[in-house]
């Protein structure tokens, strides 16, 4: 992937850059394996809003991608096209198996059109195959990993991420992620081999507020210029301090950097060390 910019003819295209989309071999998805996308605007099941912010955008149709990857394990496959995603960060691949079923697949960095791909213990170490953790080398770097055996992958999935397996002892797999926790995960789980391709993304520049739009991000304002009544942090002449300890919602609640983790949970006793540097779980 290239990193494309724009001839400033208007103030927003001055610093605004895209992607050159030069890895897509494919510009329409495959019909079968395609389905709706309903609109949700941030609301839940009771129309209540959870998730602020949202509402509009460019209608997208959601891609099914597997990320099983063990329906056909031993089957090999072939990767038909690179195609983009309007439903995350990655590109996604086109697979299709000798018995002529199609897939969809996160696609890893260095993943070719024609190339053979594998799922399955028997699976050789190469850029794209699926194999549980038993059977990856230690110091593999790996990505779309299970948490659960058979419940399909849940982490490291966005474009450019990549965890590395340090070390495999008894029932469990130790990863470092790439937020730099250390954390075990049960060794019968399935990864890909890899890192996810379209690592560029995190350097594209949006250049102007109707882009965000077209994503379905609505606009939101600083609490700090709003009335005392509207949040925590209004009120005052001019640029007044919030006049609390520390940063809150608009609810009062803390904000940035009050933990939310259960002291509880039961997955603590998986984690080796926190992304904060902590050695436990807790």
């Amino acid at each position: 992937m290239g990193i494309k910019t724009y001839k400033p003819y208007t103030p927003s295209r001055r610093h605004m850059t895209g992607s050159d989309f030069s890895e897509i071999t494919a510009k329409k998805p495959e019909r079968s394996l395609v389905v709706s996308l309903k609109k949700t605007a941030g609301r839940n099941n009771q129309g209540k809003i959870t998730s602020r912010h949202r509402g509009g955008g460019s209608r997208r149709k959601y891609r099914i991608i597997d990320f099983k990857r063990n329906a056909k394990d031993g089957i090999e496959a072939t990767v038909k096209t690179i195609e983009y995603d309007p439903n995350r960060t990655a590109n996604i691949a086109l697979i299709c198996y000798k018995d002529g079923q199609k897939s969809y697949i996160i696609a890893p960095e260095g993943l070719q059109v024609g190339q053979k791909i594998m799922s399955g213990p028997e699976a050789e170490v190469h850029v794209g195959n699926c194999l549980p953790l038993s059977c990856i080398p230690v110091g593999t770097m790996i990505h779309n990993i299970e948490l659960i055996p058979g419940k399909g992958a849940q982490m490291v999935r966005a474009a450019g991420n990549g965890a590395q397996l340090m070390a495999k002892e008894g029932k469990y797999a130790t990863l470092r992620l790439p937020s730099g926790e250390m954390r075990m995960v049960p060794i019968e789980c399935r990864a890909t081999i890899g890192v996810v391709g379209n690592g560029e993304h995190n350097l594209i520049s949006i250049g102007k507020a109707g882009r965000k739009r077209h994503m379905g991000i609505r606009p939101h304002v600083r609490g700090s210029v709003m009335n005392p009544n509207d949040h925590p942090h209004g009120g005052g002449e001019g640029r007044a301090p919030i006049g609390r300890p520390g940063p809150t919602t608009p609810w009062g609640k803390p904000a940035l950097g009050y933990k939310t983790r259960k002291h509880k949970k039961q997955s603590n006793k998986l984690i080796v060390r926190r992304r904060n540097g902590k050695s436990s779980g807790k």
